[in-house]
């Protein structure tokens, strides 16, 4: 995993809010644009460097894609925040 990559996807706060709608249910692009005063170029900027740090997947179901959480990835996050002594209170 790319952690640089995966860290500017999760930098930006439209980025963050896609990926908190996505924890809810898998959401077509339409969809996710709709939720967010932005345009459908936009949205897709977005979920492509959300897809590019692997933060996000796509799944084909008819004519739509959807798109949902990789949750893996957000465990490989936490467990190298942890390592790091962030999300801890060892040292206090």
């Amino acid at each position: 995993m790319a952690m640089s990559q995966t860290l500017k996807a999760i930098a930006d706060p439209v980025r963050r809010q896609i990926l908190e709608l996505l924890r809810e249910k898998s959401y077509s692009a339409g969809d996710i644009a709709s939720k967010f005063d932005l345009s459908q170029a936009t949205v897709s900027y977005h979920l492509k460097l959300l897809k590019k740090a692997d933060l996000i997947r796509e799944r084909k179901e008819k004519n739509y894609i959807y798109y949902e959480l990789n949750a893996t990835v957000f465990e490989e996050v936490l467990t190298w925040i942890y390592s790091l002594g962030i999300g801890g209170h060892e040292n206090d």
